[in-house]
């Protein structure tokens, strides 16, 4: 059976990763979704196993000193963290297994797994990236600032990744990961069975 791939999605906040990631699971079945651990408090209408897992800061920190993590990081007093047992049992599966995460969690994951298809993904400037930032309605002026500054900074990481792709319409941006995947399947080194005909 042929491993499954892990496509690893990141970019600034603003982009659109959320709404792209979202279509381009709704739209490609045979794709799954990385779910992460977390110590938060379930939200209202949030289920452990579908939304988070949600665990204990013991059991966190347990798996942390066990490696049990492909990546953490300890957002504003509780962790957030990528399960490796469940994402390893499923690529040997054969599953390809979509995550969503931050630029920094992308850069750890590229250590432990440069097999991964890294993607990057861009607004289609800074005007507009502060467009939509402003037009969500929830940064004061400082945070927005902050925001914008940290983009520029993710931008020039954006470079380490495999791809580039500029989130001009949720369509597009879609079709062309699609594309990225399909490509990455059709690989010479990932089809050895082919070539013994």
């Amino acid at each position: 059976m042929k491993q499954g791939l892990l496509i690893v999605v990141s970019g600034p906040s603003g982009t659109g990763k959320g709404t792209v990631c979202g279509e381009l699971l709704a739209c490609t079945p045979e794709l799954a979704y990385s779910i992460s651990a977390t110590t938060r408090e379930p939200r209202e209408g949030e289920k452990d196993g579908e939304n988070y897992y949600f665990i204990t800061r013991e059991q966190f920190e347990q798996e942390i000193a066990a490696g049990g993590f492909l990546e953490y990081a300890n957002v504003y007093g509780n962790y957030y963290g990528t399960p490796l047992k469940k994402i390893e049992e499923r690529l040997a599966a054969g599953q390809d297994i979509l995550l969503e995460i931050d630029t920094q969690g992308a850069l750890e994951v590229m250590k432990k797994c440069p097999e991964g298809i890294f993607i990057f993904l861009l607004p289609p400037s800074m005007q507009e990236l502060e467009r939509r930032i402003r037009g969500r309605g929830t940064e004061s002026e400082e945070s927005l600032q902050r925001r914008l500054s940290a983009a520029r900074d993710e931008v020039e990481l954006g470079r380490q990744y495999d791809y580039a792709v500029v989130n001009l319409s949720v369509k597009q941006a879609v079709k062309r990961i699609q594309g990225i995947i399909l490509a990455e399947h059709s690989r010479t080194g990932r089809n050895e069975e082919a070539f013994e005909i």
